[in-house]
């Protein structure tokens, strides 16, 4: 006999709405990337368990149970007749997208979570920035970024088909990998500071088979001010969420950054800053601007400029034509300027 669905039971499930099914799917992609699984099955080719052991060094047993539980998830599904090889579900990239809310707000900064009471208690304590893992920050915000921010950012790029493509905090340098899978002239430039996202970046670009085009940089933004060489030729500079790293306390750094980038982009060059605003009150926003905007404040002691700061700064530094358009990543917002 069929169970009689209780009223108030429904108006639990109701109220719990997708965050079971997200939650659990960022603790099986956050662990296959610790396992070096979750890059391999985001290709979306078909693979084996034995595949996987042998390019992540694990036992097969142990892979094979790890997959059993992606393809009772419906994260992955079975390729085949053989109960061996899997691949991504069709919206493999939706699922990623939506654990890297969870995994960056969770995860990627729990020092701010767990230190919580002593940043409190010592408004005079020192950034704790340092304190996160790069290489977490830059993965979450890469699975955040693929429907969030990237996707703005890369047709307004691709819409310019540069010669040159440059990318300042370019983290694991996804988007500069769809730029050139898209453009397949373009070379391109990621910069960042952490040698872990560099490396994931070498690594990515190599398996998308663009490795020849891509040139990573280890290096600070504000490196960009007393030496601008990495934009040498560029014909497009983005930078994603790394201007704000320079405020306050380093804004002369900054607009020195900005008069850099002016001034190395070719004639007509464009100039995409990808940002995040603080504590945005419409109702798609407003949540997740108000974490966003409170560990940068509170943790990171960084300052989130408005859109209309963002115009000013862009147009004292000598750009013109300067636009912004509202992401589907909450909070963000990519500023357009024309040298």
């Amino acid at each position: 006999m069929a169970r009689k669905v209780d009223h108030n039971f429904a108006d639990e499930c109701a109220a719990a709405g997708d965050a079971p099914r997200i939650a659990a799917a960022a603790a099986f992609l956050e662990m296959g990337d610790r396992l070096g699984i979750t890059p391999l099955i985001a290709t979306g080719e078909v693979v084996t368990t034995a595949e996987l052991a042998a390019a992540v060094d694990l036992p097969e047993a142990g892979v094979r149970t790890y997959c059993e539980a992606l393809e009772s998830a419906a994260i992955i599904e079975r390729a085949g007749p053989a109960d061996d090889a899997f691949r991504a579900v069709p919206d493999f990239d939706v699922i990623q997208h939506q654990a890297g809310f969870v995994s960056w707000t969770m995860n990627a900064n729990r020092p701010f979570i767990e230190g919580a009471r002593e940043f409190l208690s010592d408004p005079g304590l020192a950034s704790g920035i340092d304190l996160r893992d790069g290489r977490e920050v830059a993965v979450s915000s890469q699975w955040m970024g693929s429907k969030g921010f990237y996707p703005a950012a890369l047709a307004a790029i691709i819409d310019a088909k540069p010669a040159v493509a440059v990318d300042l905090g370019a983290g694991t340098c996804r988007l500069l990998i769809e730029i050139m899978q898209s453009l397949p002239d373009t070379k391109a430039v990621g910069l960042d500071l952490d040698p872990g996202a560099c490396q994931a970046a070498r690594d990515a670009a190599d398996l998308a088979g663009v490795g020849h085009r891509l040139t990573v940089v280890e290096r600070s933004i504000q490196s960009i001010a007393a030496d601008p060489s990495p934009l040498n030729g560029a014909e497009v500079i983005h930078a994603g969420f790394v201007f704000h790293d320079m405020l306050p306390g380093e804004e002369d750094v900054a607009d020195q950054v900005l008069a850099n980038c002016r001034e190395a982009l070719a004639p007509g060059g464009m100039m995409a800053i990808t940002e995040a605003v603080p504590y945005l009150r419409n109702d798609r926003e407003r949540r997740f601007s108000a974490i966003v905007s409170y560990y940068h404040r509170q943790f990171m002691k960084r300052r989130l400029l408005t859109e209309d700061e963002w115009r000013d700064k862009l147009v004292d530094a000598g750009f013109s034509n300067v636009s912004s358009v509202e992401l589907a990543f909450p909070t963000g917002r990519l500023f357009l300027a024309r040298k």
